[in-house]
């Protein structure tokens, strides 16, 4: 397999060594289905880091979501966010920093879904709500965002065959990735790996896991894409 690599002139700055120990703080992103939850329990099993992960089966309103959007948008929306605030809050006490934290997902999503999936009235109580709570979270050392095809992102939900996603459809994960691409298109809070993973297997090929673990250790950039040639 060919690794196309794009590389920005901006360096790292600070002038880190190329070494993974200069990232505490791991996000790896994307739509649904498109692996995230399995590349972060991988990374954090092979550096013997915290694992963050986002819990949607606690969601009690997200299979009525899958089946109608519209009905329960705001109570799905709104459970997701307290629960990443939760979540999110304990990674800000310093103690937590003295071993990597990998996650599976960046607060910043939560606005990204609310304002895909509510319509003006609920994404305006949402922000007001969003504005009074004021959550913080830590500003990750390294970004991972797994960009997949929709065809690729609709065979991998069938695949895993979980009940509560028999509802998604393609058109909403057509702009559920639309929203991704345009997030990240102008993101610049943290170094970026964007990787093109439709034809990688992180979980069932150790050769594709080692190809991203040596990028990720020799980033130089701001901004790096991965694809598999």
């Amino acid at each position: 397999m060919n690794i196309t690599v794009n590389n920005t002139v901006n360096p790292v700055v600070g002038g880190a060594s190329n070494s993974l120990a200069r990232y505490r703080y791991i996000v790896v992103e994307g739509p649904i289905g498109c692996g995230k939850s399995t590349l972060a329990r991988l990374l954090a099993d092979r550096y013997s880091a915290n694992l963050l992960l986002e819990d949607p089966t606690a969601n009690p309103f997200l299979p009525q979501f899958y089946r109608d959007m519209k009905r329960y948008a705001l109570a799905t929306q709104m459970f997701f966010l307290f629960q990443r605030i939760n979540q999110l809050s304990a990674i800000r006490q310093p103690d937590m920093f003295e071993k990597k934290t990998i996650a599976d997902y960046m607060l910043a999503k939560d606005t990204l879904f609310a304002r895909l999936t509510l319509d003006d009235n609920e994404f305006q109580l949402y922000s007001q709500l969003y504005n009074h709570l004021r959550p913080q979270a830590p500003t990750p050392d390294l970004v991972i965002y797994l960009q997949a095809s929709v065809d690729s992102l609709l065979s991998r939900i069938q695949r895993r065959a979980r009940p509560m996603e028999r509802g998604i459809t393609e058109d909403y994960l057509m702009r559920l990735s639309e929203t991704y691409t345009r997030y990240f298109y102008d993101y610049t809070e943290s170094p970026l790996l964007i990787v093109n993973s439709d034809r990688f297997n992180f979980a069932d090929n150790a050769e594709h896991l080692q190809m991203l673990c040596t990028r990720v250790e020799s980033l130089r950039g701001m901004r790096e894409y991965m694809n598999a040639g």
